[in-house]
């Protein structure tokens, strides 16, 4: 089954259940996909989905920060809720020692000399750990293997 189609049927059994929170969030991801889809003129995979559902919950965690740095608690928790609906439809995550390997293996592969090479180094890791790392530690750690350190 498609996540597509897990979403549509995943909004059905919240609307039976009457999972408020749970169908918004789910309607949300599902406007998203349809937007990216008329805007692209394309019918998004697996791959694409796990993309658009990947920059929600980036700007989840971004209100998330902003609102507790703004003293506001109440629009937080309401943040953390879709946090936990959108990354259930996350792949599974890969541990530090996982997402390290794959840096040095990276590193290995381009033949990575220094800082200049960072950007043939991402482009080999960002297909590969799209969805199931977060990529400002990708990032972070790139830097730090192509600086000697």
């Amino acid at each position: 089954m498609s996540l597509k189609a897990q979403l549509t049927d995943d909004m059905k059994n919240a609307m039976r259940a009457k999972e408020s929170a749970r169908l918004a969030t789910i309607r949300l991801i599902i406007a998203e996909i349809k937007r990216k889809e008329v805007d692209e003129q394309t019918e998004l995979n697996d791959d694409q989905v796990v993309a658009v559902i990947e920059k929600m919950v980036k700007q989840r965690k971004d209100s998330i920060s902003q609102f507790e740095a703004g003293g506001r608690a109440d629009l937080a928790e309401i943040e953390k809720g879709e946090l936990a609906i959108l990354a259930a439809y996350m792949p599974a995550g890969l541990s530090d020692e996982e997402v390290a390997a794959e840096v040095a293996a990276a590193v290995a592969a381009t033949g990575a000399a220094g800082p200049q090479d960072m950007g043939k180094v991402m482009g080999v890791l960002k297909p590969k750990l799209a969805g199931r790392a977060d990529m400002t530690v990708v990032s972070s750690l790139v830097k730090k293997a192509l600086s000697g350190g």
